[in-house]
């Protein structure tokens, strides 16, 4: 069975070829910066998030997480859940400056890291800068230093895969390490739920159970064919996935597809005029994002995409592409604007608003770093 937090005897003894992946995740990071900034946080039941009708919880702390609290659940639900619980609002500057600290100290042990948010990123550590050689030591010692600059603590994983060291990442949490040898991919996968894979969310669980499909054994006893008729493109991700097999490079530079923001309305507006106003809000907001990824490069998007998510929970999304790059205010905001007159009058009140520019490209034909997720999906709160 896979190892576990403590145990040094790694995969040094692996095939030639294999490569060593650590993936670091840092343990409830937004609620514990600010547990670890406001002593008088420490050991109560913290949220970060908007504490409003319509508030969403961006990170939990562990006090809180026991009482079912959880990232992305709408406030009124974690407050009734958990009476105590103290909501506190995002200082995604605090954060930023964090992860910059965590980051210096991944780069110290190689210059394959991609980063997938402020608090989590795979490494590729086959060759390490400082010739350590073990990505078990490597991972601990990643995890002292930042326990010891940041006040902080971080869970990782090491295996020979990314889909592998993500599973291992989550097994012991918090402040834990797990290791999966090579040869124990697969049996380490034939245990989990197959909620626990990548990709895999409540509906698409559920659909598996009414399969018989409820472990990774489960799924690995299906062969490609049945996945096809049921699952699609997907099918080839879970086929190797039941089997532990992830060809995915680390990529260091991952490229942006998109840049964006949202507003989440604190009743359900149906007005134009509101809807509007709202609109422009959100323009500048993802313009000022966009005019820092230019700064990086950027050439502009050629797609402007509206979300309206319904009072239902029902997403709609409406785009508009130009042949070429949208690289001025004017276009963008031309752009949205008829996206959204469009949908006047709206067929029922919506609870909130988003607006993205896709299909980013640089003159390099790549597009910049992408930003880190919880900012991009949170900072409008």
């Amino acid at each position: 069975m896979a190892g576990s937090a403590g145990e040094t005897d790694d995969e040094d003894e692996a095939p030639t070829g294999l490569r060593k992946i650590i993936h670091v995740d840092m343990d409830a990071f937004f609620a514990s910066v600010e547990q670890r900034d406001y002593p008088d946080l420490r050991g109560k039941p913290v949220a970060v998030g908007g504490a409003g009708g319509r508030g969403v919880v961006a990170a939990a702390s562990y006090e809180a997480r026991t009482f079912g609290v959880r990232s992305a659940m709408p406030s009124v639900t974690a407050a009734r859940l958990c009476p105590n619980l103290v909501f506190v609002k995002p200082r995604f500057d605090a954060y930023r400056e964090v992860s910059q600290q965590i980051r210096a100290i991944f780069h110290r042990h190689t210059p394959h890291v991609e980063p997938l948010s402020l608090d989590e990123a795979y490494l590729d550590v086959t060759h390490d800068l400082q010739g350590i050689g073990s990505a078990t030591r490597i991972a601990q010692g990643i995890r002292a230093a930042i326990q010891a600059e940041t006040g902080l603590t971080a869970s990782a994983g090491v295996s020979y895969n990314k889909f592998l060291a993500k599973l291992a990442s989550d097994q012991n949490k918090p402040d834990g390490l797990c290791v999966i040898r090579p040869g124990e991919g697969a049996q380490f996968v034939a245990g989990l739920p197959v909620r626990r894979f990548h990709g895999v969310g409540p509906r698409g669980a559920e659909k598996m159970a009414r399969l018989g499909i409820e472990t990774g054994a489960d799924l690995a006893a299906k062969d490609i064919a049945f996945l096809r008729q049921h699952f699609g493109s997907f099918a080839e991700y879970l086929y190797r996935a039941a089997r532990g097999i992830d060809l995915r490079p680390v990529k260091a530079n991952r490229v942006a597809k998109s840049i964006g923001g949202e507003r989440t309305f604190n009743a359900d507006q149906s007005d134009a005029e509101e809807l509007r106003d709202t609109l422009e809000r959100i323009i500048a907001i993802v313009w000022d994002r966009v005019l820092a990824a230019q700064a990086k490069g950027l050439t502009g998007g050629r797609t402007v995409v509206l979300k309206l998510k319904y009072t239902d929970f029902q997403i709609a999304t409406r785009s508009r592409s130009q042949t070429q790059p949208v690289t001025d205010r004017q276009t963008f905001a031309r752009l949205a604007r008829e996206l959204l007159e469009a949908e006047l009058p709206l067929a029922q009140p919506i609870r909130l608003m988003g607006l993205t520019l896709a299909n980013l490209a640089n003159a390099a034909g790549k597009g910049p770093p992408e930003p880190p997720r919880d900012e991009a999906q949170l900072s409008l709160l």
